[in-house]
């Protein structure tokens, strides 16, 4: 099975995250990517102010995905994270969103972002446990038919969507936190239980 990395192509002016949805289950399309169902879940920080915060990426996660009869994970490095939050706003696309990657939203926009870089970071205060490198949005929620959605469960998460270059390689950053070295351990594993058919 092809565990493979995804990256920002600086050359192609597409590449990177269009938008941001708002979702409760997983869904990919060929080089479309639709990330979602995280075990990270979305945080009401501010009722009155209709605030959520959520992870938007998380870097050297392996994802399962499967694509008609072919089967593979696919990873985003931490470098990879940064630049895409990053193109994400230099782009003009915090008031992108979308519910479930079919509906387009108004009244829904990022406000907040932020890259996980310590542990004592905001979003420890709201039970977000996330990694480090991890992309963290804060969005706004001004639709009164998401608000209802998200204070009922019906939302339970953020999920991106982009246009992103691939290549079958692991990333040679450090890995410093228990989830990014339990995540290089599966994905180990993964090969080596792979090279053994």
């Amino acid at each position: 099975m092809d565990i493979i990395e995804l990256f920002i192509d600086e050359e192609d002016e597409v590449s990177g995250i269009e938008a941001i949805s708002v979702v409760e289950n997983p869904a990919i399309e060929s080089d479309f990517i639709a990330l979602k169902k995280q075990e990270f879940k979305l945080a009401e920080i501010d009722k009155e102010k209709r605030l959520i915060m959520g992870a938007a990426l998380i870097p050297n996660k392996p994802i399962y995905r499967q694509n008609e009869d072919q089967e593979y994970y696919i990873y985003f490095s931490k470098t990879t994270v940064r630049k895409a939050s990053e193109l994400f706003f230099i782009r003009g696309n915090q008031n992108n969103a979308t519910l479930e990657h079919q509906l387009e939203l108004k009244g829904l926009t990022a406000v907040e972002s932020w890259i996980v870089e310590s542990e004592q970071d905001k979003s420890r205060m709201y039970d977000l446990n996330v990694p480090m490198g991890t992309w963290m949005v804060s969005m706004k929620v001004l639709n009164d038919e998401v608000w209802e959605q998200v204070k009922s469960g019906v939302v339970k998460g953020f999920s991106i969507e982009g246009y992103f270059a691939d290549k079958l390689q692991r990333p040679n950053e450090p890995i410093k936190d228990k989830a990014e070295v339990k995540a290089q351990k599966t994905i180990k594993r993964l090969k080596e239980l792979f090279n053994e058919l």
